[in-house]
This record gives C-alpha cells, sequence and structure tokens, in this order.
C-alpha cells in the first residue's frame, strides 16, 4: 500500500484543513525534523520524498531520503538505531513533517552523538565565532558502522 496525499487545495483547506497534503520542494523533498517522543530533545534533520514519507507512515519506522546518494533509507538499517514513530505531524503549511519518535539505540547522529545538533555556535571575543561541542559521543561510530574497535 501506498499512502495517497491530496491534492493542495486552497490556504484554508491546507492550513486547517483535514486532508493530507504535503508541499514538496522543487526536488520532491520536505524537511523532516526527527524529536524524541519522551523528553522532546530534536535529534535530527533529514529529507523525506513522497516514499520515504508514505514509507513512514506504512510501517511505523522513519525512512528518509539521502540527497548525496539518491536513495531512501530507513534510519537505523545499518546501525540498528531505528526510529520507532509515535506521530508524524505537518506544520499549517504542510511544507514541514516533525517525527516523534523512541530512538532505539544509544544515538540518532551517525557520527556518534544522541542528537545531530550536538554543537552550539559561540563567539571568541575578537568578533569571530566558532562551534563548541556541548554533548558527549554516546557511541563509537566506527564500530557500528566499519565493524572496527
Amino acid at each position: 500500500m501506498t499512502v495517497a496525499f491530496a491534492p493542495r487545495g486552497s490556504h484554508a483547506e491546507v492550513e486547517e484543513g483535514l486532508a493530507l497534503a504535503p508541499k514538496f520542494d522543487a526536488d520532491g523533498l520536505i524537511p523532516a525534523i526527527a524529536t524524541d517522543a519522551t523528553d522532546g530533545t530534536v535529534l535530527m534533520m533529514a529529507w523525506m520524498n513522497a516514499d520515504a514519507l508514505s514509507a513512514t507512515i506504512e510501517t511505523g519506522e522513519a525512512h528518509y531520503w539521502s540527497r548525496s546518494r539518491r536513495e531512501m533509507w530507513r534510519k537505523g538499517g545499518t546501525s540498528g538505531h531505528v526510529q520507532r514513530v509515535r506521530e508524524v505531524r505537518l506544520d499549517c503549511d504542510q511544507d514541514a513533517v516533525l517525527l516523534l519518535v523512541d530512538q532505539e539505540g544509544p544515538g540518532a547522529c551517525h557520527v556518534g552523538y544522541r542528537a545531530c545538533f550536538f554543537r552550539r555556535v559561540v563567539t571568541d571575543g575578537s568578533g569571530g565565532v566558532r562551534l563548541e561541542t556541548v554533548e558527549p559521543k554516546a557511541y563509537d561510530p566506527k564500530t557500528v558502522y566499519e565493524g572496527g574497535s
């Protein structure tokens, strides 16, 4: 089964109606933000195409579209760090997806952190800016993705 999306209607229909009519961009993509369903932590942002959004709704597991590999992928397909979806929400314009997920495994970030937003911007006192890591690594990505130790 493939989820059938409704055609985009009037502003009122899109903004407050009950039809699922996502607005994909010119490349057929829509941004998707995954948050921890329990504590609200923003885990990651990725892209979905219609097939990924449909698969997410159908399976209850997060699926995304890789712009670099040009293919759909299931979160946790390699790492085992699956995102079980409790809710799929769309914003008022239906041009962004919010997933409330139960994150299995220690992290959502492919470089070893619980969340992809593990750095913040700080000023260096002389007008420059840099990134500062504010979260510890949750797992070793080499072990997970490369089988190394």
